[in-house]
């Protein structure tokens, strides 16, 4: 199984939105991440990069 971590713009660990994402799902400027237990996280704002080889997901935030 492949999950990612989420940061904000840069990848620094007090930037981490959140890890163990299984899914993303995108709705305009929102963007909902669901980690392997089920719970959601929504944050405005767009994806930037996504990297599959490092699992990490860079995210630029609307706040």
């Amino acid at each position: 199984m492949c999950l990612a971590t989420a940061f904000r713009k840069t990848q620094s660990p007090d930037k981490m939105i959140c890890e163990n994402i299984s899914k993303i799902f995108v709705d305009g400027d929102k963007i909902t991440m669901v980690d392997i237990i089920g719970e959601e996280i929504v944050i405005e704002g767009k994806i930037s990069m996504v990297d599959l080889s490092k699992s990490i997901v860079l995210i630029d935030p609307l706040d």
